[in-house]
This record gives C-alpha cells, sequence and structure tokens, in this order.
C-alpha cells in the first residue's frame, strides 16, 4: 500500500556523495531520509580494490559502499530501497514520486544521482568489466605497472588518460574511429609527443579477448574502419574513454545544466538554480569525478541544506557538535 513520507531533507542517491549527505544531515537534526535509486552504493559497487580512499591502503569498493550505508544508517539517516521516478521542483514543499509507489515530500532535497560511464555495449566488454576492463585510469592504473594496455576514445578524456596511465603502462595504444582526436590542442601535442603512447587510426574495438579462470584481459581484437580487417593487439587492460554522461533524468528540464548536462551549481557551494535543491558528487562534477571529491560535495550539500532550511525558518535548532565543529572532518 502506498504512503506519503515527509521529511526536512530527501537525499536522492546513494554513492559517497549521498551517503556522506545523509551522515552531515542526521548530525544536523535534519532526519534525513535517503532513497537509494537503481544502483544502491553507486559506481564503486562495480569496482574491485581502491586504493586511493583515504585511511584505507586498500579496499574493495563494495565494502566501502556497505560501510558508508552503515555509517549513514548509524546517524539516524533513513535508508530506504525505493527509486525516485519523478520530481517536481515547484512545489513546496518538494514532491517526489518513488517507483514503489510512495510519495515522499521534503523542505529540501539534495540530488546525488551520479553520473554513469559510458561503454560501447559488447558482451566482451561487459565480461571483464573490473577483470581488465575498465572506465576510470585515475581508479585502476596503478595495477598495470610496466603492463601495454590499451584505451579506447579520442576526446579530452581519452586523452587525458592515456597520458596518465604513462606513469604505470610500459606501452599505451589509443586506439580512434578517425584520424583525429576530438581533444584540446594541447593535449594532443603532449599525447603525440609521448614515446609510450601509439595511435591507432581508423579503428575501434570489436572484441575484448581473455582468459575465463582466472578472468582477465590479454589482447583486444580491432577493427578497421574503412577496410574491416582485423586485428590483434595484447593488453592487460582496456580503459574506455568515451565521456560520462551524469544521470540528470529527473531534473534535466528542471534546473540549469552545463557542461554536456551536469548540473550547474553556484561557485563554492552546492545550491542550483532551483533554491532548496542542492547537487552534489559526479552529477555536476565533470573535472575530478572521485570518491573522495564526491563525499566531501556531500558533506557540502547537508550543511547547506542545513543554513538553507534555517534562513526558512524550517530547520531543527543544530545539535551543538554540529553547528561548532569547523575542524570536524
Amino acid at each position: 500500500m502506498s504512503e506519503t513520507r515527509h521529511t526536512k531533507t530527501l537525499i536522492i542517491g546513494s554513492g559517497p556523495a549521498g551517503y556522506t549527505a545523509g551522515v552531515y544531515a542526521s548530525r544536523a537534526m535534519l532526519n534525513p531520509i535517503l532513497v537509494q535509486g537503481i544502483e544502491p552504493g553507486g559506481q564503486l559497487t562495480t569496482t574491485t580494490e581502491v586504493e586511493n580512499w583515504p585511511g584505507d591502503t586498500e579496499v574493495q569498493g563494495p565494502d566501502l559502499m556497505v560501510r558508508m550505508e552503515a555509517h549513514a544508517k548509524a546517524m539516524g539517516c533513513e535508508i530506504i530501497g525505493d527509486i525516485i521516478v519523478e520530481l517536481d521542483t515547484e512545489s513546496r514543499p518538494f514532491v517526489a514520486k518513488g517507483d514503489s509507489g510512495n510519495t515522499y515530500t521534503a523542505d529540501s532535497v539534495i540530488l546525488a544521482t551520479g553520473a554513469r560511464a559510458k561503454w560501447l555495449g559488447l558482451d566482451s566488454e561487459e565480461k571483464f568489466k573490473g577483470f581488465g576492463v575498465s572506465a576510470c585510469a585515475t581508479c585502476d592504473g596503478f595495477f598495470y605497472r610496466g603492463q601495454e594496455i590499451v584505451v579506447i576514445g579520442g576526446g579530452n578524456t581519452a586523452v587525458e588518460e592515456a597520458l596518465f596511465l604513462t606513469n604505470f603502462a610500459s606501452k599505451v595504444t589509443l586506439i580512434h574511429r578517425r584520424d583525429e582526436l576530438r581533444a584540446e590542442k594541447i593535449l594532443q601535442d603532449r599525447l603525440l609527443k609521448n614515446p609510450k603512447i601509439e595511435t591507432l587510426w581508423f579503428h575501434e574495438l570489436e572484441e575484448v579477448v581473455g582468459e575465463d579462470n582466472p578472468l582477465g584481459v590479454e589482447a583486444v581484437r580491432v577493427k578497421h574502419t574503412k577496410t574491416g580487417e582485423i586485428t590483434e593487439i595484447p593488453a592487460k587492460g582496456v580503459f574506455v574513454a568515451i565521456g560520462h554522461a551524469p544521470a540528470t533524468e529527473l531534473v534535466k528540464d528542471k534546473l540549469e545544466l552545463h557542461n554536456g548536462g551536469y548540473v550547474k551549481v553556484k561557485p563554492g557551494t552546492t545550491e542550483t538554480s532551483v533554491p532548496g535543491i542542492f547537487a552534489a558528487g559526479d552529477l555536476t562534477d565533470h573535472k575530478y569525478r572521485q570518491a573522495v571529491t564526491s563525499a566531501g560535495m556531500g558533506c557540502m550539500a547537508a550543511l547547506d541544506a542545513e543554513r538553507w532550511l534555517a534562513e526558512q525558518g524550517d530547520a531543527a535548532e543544530p545539535a551543538p557538535e554540529a553547528a561548532n565543529e569547523p575542524e570536524s572532518a
């Protein structure tokens, strides 16, 4: 049976930004409700080893998200396994409808729906995700020290990832379907001058080849876009760098967007173009896209929401430790 729930702060999304917002909103006595969405835990649930989360030399992505969820719950955040399918940004309070049939009304909203890496859609690509196929060089490049790897793409993301990966790999092959890059000129110059990078023009990824036991990549098969000729290239890692798509389906016609569809926030804050709606994490971040920066923005969003609600006269009195702890982590 459907029901209507009200909260001072509704958090939509459950990655590092969403769960951190849950921790801080709970500490501010906002009694937040967090709706997890279609992928509880976000992109880190599809990552294996994480070696750049402060305080953990190495942690499994899914384990980290379980801990973050538990932390938010322990602080008092109510976490609901539902998917928000509609958000009315014009009503006050805001009204969100869940796939479950439940309705959530909120005095403020924190959007933390994240972004999804764009993929090519190959069966072999899906098979080896997390086992040699990645969409994040800064996350996984470290695992390919001294190995030959390939990068797929031709824009800024692909060139930046290829350059970054030369810090680890013995050789990086950039595979692009055209004969010129879309990346900024300065990045192109750096790439073409780098002795570790070879560029393969007029080719596209046809298949990722690897072993089943243990699961791992051994090579890629690429097809010439003009002749159709298939070439096999040895590789231990495949980085698909054809961009990211922010998950803005709920608000694409309701909030101001920029940089290819990311939610625009006021510089130095998480405030969106609609007062009372805040955005954090990869939904707004086209530049860094790291778990730690997303978590930081989740903290900012909760504090921004608390202060905005206080200005409206709608927020509970902040807890003493939340109000007077500028040094708090």
